[in-house]
C-alpha cells in the first residue's frame, strides 16, 4: 500500500481470529498496522509479514487517542462493548466481530459480497456470526433468482469457533474420547447460537419474516464449519440452475463433496451435494462448508474494510 494507507489497529491480535486478520492485512500490503490485546499479552511479539509487531495493551486511552483510522475487534462481547465506543470517540471506524452490536438498530451487519451497500458512514460495522456469513453467501443468489420461502439447517461447527478456549479444549481431548458439544446458552427451547443465526440472517438478507430453523452442534474439528441446508424457494429452481447461480456468486465455489478440511485455508464458501429435496415443493438440499476463521471472521472483516476504502469511506 502507499504511504498514505490507513492507520489500522487489530484488537485481539494474539487470538485465533486476530492472528488471521494480521496475516490478511500483511498479504495486502497495509503498512501502518498495530496489534492490541489484554494486559496479559501486552509486550508479546506477533508475526506481521516478514517482521513482527509488539503487542500493545488495549485500553480506552490507547484506542481513543485519535491516531487510528480503522480498528478491527476480535474479542469477546463484553470487551467490545467496553472498548469499541472509545475507538469511535478517537475517530476510528470500528469493525467488530463480537455479537455486541450485530442486532443493534443503526449498526450495519455486513457480509462482503452479499449486502455491502448497507454500510455507509456509520462509525461501527458489525461482522456477523461465522455461520450466518457462510449461510448468507449461499442464500443470497438463490433468493435473488427465485425468492426464499423457508430455510432449515443443521450446523456442525468447529472448536475454533469457540475461540482460543475451544482450541485448547480440543487439544485436551484424549484419543477416542471425542464427542459432540452443545456449548451455547440454552433458554429451554433454543441455543443462543440458533436464534442468533436466524436473527442475523434475516437482518443480512433484509428478510425480517424469513422462516428459518436451525439446530447447532459443536464437533471435534479444529477449523471449518459445515452446514446441511434445506431451502424452499417461491419459484422452482432445478439443482442445475442452483449450481449455476452459486458458481457465479461472489465468495462461493462449487465442490463435489467438500469437507471442513477442504475449506481450511480457503477464502471461498464451498457448496456441494446440490440436489432436489423431494419432501418439499420447490425444495433444494445443499451441503456448505467454510473456514470459520477466514471468510467466517477475519477475511469478511478485511473485505468490508476494502470496500469502504474503495468508496472512500475510510481515510487512505
Amino acid at each position: 500500500m502507499p504511504s498514505g494507507s490507513p492507520r489500522i489497529g487489530v484488537v485481539g491480535a494474539t487470538g485465533a481470529v486476530g492472528t488471521v486478520t494480521l496475516e490478511l492485512l500483511a498479504e495486502r500490503g497495509f503498512d501502518q498496522v498495530r496489534g492490541f490485546a489484554s494486559s496479559r499479552s501486552a509486550g508479546r511479539e506477533v508475526a506481521y509479514g516478514d517482521g513482527t509487531l509488539t503487542v500493545e495493551e488495549a485500553t480506552s486511552e490507547t484506542l481513543g487517542a485519535g491516531d487510528l483510522d480503522l480498528l478491527f475487534f476480535s474479542v469477546g462481547t463484553e470487551t467490545s462493548r467496553e472498548l469499541v465506543p472509545h475507538g469511535v470517540e478517537g475517530g476510528a471506524r470500528c469493525i467488530d466481530k463480537s455479537d455486541a452490536f450485530r442486532l443493534t438498530d443503526g449498526v450495519p451487519l455486513v457480509v462482503a459480497g452479499v449486502n455491502d451497500d448497507v454500510a455507509g458512514s456509520e462509525p461501527i460495522v458489525a461482522n456477523p456470526n461465522c455461520s450466518a456469513i457462510q449461510l448468507s453467501c449461499v442464500l443470497k443468489p438463490l433468493h435473488d433468482a427465485a425468492g426464499l420461502a423457508r430455510v432449515r439447517l443443521a450446523t456442525y461447527q468447529s472448536m475454533s469457533g469457540a475461540g482460543d478456549a475451544g482450541i485448547e479444549r480440543l487439544r485436551g481431548i484424549e484419543p477416542m474420547k471425542a464427542d459432540l458439544m452443545l456449548d451455547w446458552d440454552f433458554d429451554g427451547e433454543e441455543f443462543s447460537e440458533e436464534w442468533k443465526l436466524r436473527a442475523e440472517t434475516r437482518k443480512i438478507l433484509a428478510l425480517p419474516e424469513l422462516p428459518l430453523q436451525a439446530t447447532c452442534v459443536r464437533v471435534p474439528v479444529l477449523v471449518g464449519h459445515a452446514q446441511a441446508v434445506w431451502v424452499e424457494t417461491e419459484r422452482a429452481l432445478s439443482p442445475e440452475e442452483a449450481s449455476d447461480l452459486l458458481a457465479a456468486a461472489p465468495n462461493v465455489a462449487l465442490a463435489e463433496l467438500p469437507t471442513p478440511g477442504d475449506a481450511a485455508g480457503r477464502d471461498e464458501v464451498l457448496v456441494g451435494r446440490i440436489r432436489r429435496d423431494t419432501t418439499a415443493e420447490n425444495g433444494l438440499a445443499l451441503w456448505v462448508v467454510n473456514d470459520n476463521l477466514r471468510k467466517g471472521a477475519a477475511l469478511n472483516a478485511v473485505q468490508i474494510a476494502e470496500r469502504l476504502l474503495d468508496r472512500r469511506a475510510l481515510a487512505a
